[in-house]
């Protein structure tokens, strides 16, 4: 298999919206699929806007995933306004999210294979409270910066396996801070600042896909279970 995959870019799905983690196709029965856990403060737009997008962009590939999001606030909340008009401007189904706290038992937090924060605060609260996390836990622009950094995932590597590699060599002092490894948060603010959110988390999930999901990217390959 090639050791280089481009990056791809996301395209229209209706049907891939947000809310409770859903699969981005139906799994084989015999291989589970792997959870892919993004994490903002509130799960009101960050995290849920990157889940329905990176949703839609893996059942265009035909790659099977589990993606769910959650905050660290309390839960209960809808996502909003602004960023559901934004999926539904992008032709991804939205308006059925409610916000969930990383701590509650159906996020399965323990068992997600990467978690994704939108900023270093969110990784620090992963890890503080479940320290085994520590590997598999990064920024999202942080985690695309060391995929691209390294070759793309190979057959037979599971998805866990090939994110805890990326994070060999990292200092715990890297977590720490602001740094410049943060999307920043576009509540309050207008459509367009909504907008060019969205258009970086599609660049960087787009980027993510290509290093992660080499073979469905380059081959157009049948769904497959990582």
């Amino acid at each position: 298999m090639s050791t280089t995959a481009e990056p791809v870019e996301l395209r229209r799905s209706a049907g891939n919206g947000v809310g409770g983690g859903r699969r981005s196709r139906l799994p084989s029965a015999a291989i589970e699929s792997p959870l892919i856990l993004f994490v903002c403060t509130a799960n009101q737009c960050r995290s849920p806007l990157a889940e329905a997008l990176l949703r839609s962009l893996l059942t265009e590939r035909g790659i099977e995933a589990d993606v769910a999001s959650a905050g660290l606030m309390a839960g209960g909340m809808p996502a909003t306004e602004t960023g559901v008009d934004v999926l539904v401007g992008r032709g991804i189904e939205a308006g059925r999210h409610r916000s969930r706290n990383i701590a509650d038992p159906d996020v399965r937090l323990s068992s997600a294979d990467v978690i994704i924060g939108m900023e270093r605060r969110h990784v620090q609260e992963v890890v503080l409270l479940d320290p085994a996390l520590e590997r598999r836990a990064f920024t999202l622009i942080d985690l695309v910066r060391r995929a691209e950094a390294a070759p793309p995932r190979q057959d037979g590597v599971r998805l866990r396996a090939w994110a805890e590699g990326l994070s060999t060599g990292r200092r715990r002092s890297e977590l720490l801070g602001v740094g410049d490894d943060a999307v920043a948060d576009p509540i309050g603010r207008g459509r367009d600042t909504y907008e060019a959110t969205a258009d970086l988390l599609v660049d960087l999930l787009g980027r993510l896909v290509g290093r992660a999901f080499p073979a469905a990217v380059a081959g157009g390959v049948e769904a497959r279970s990582a």
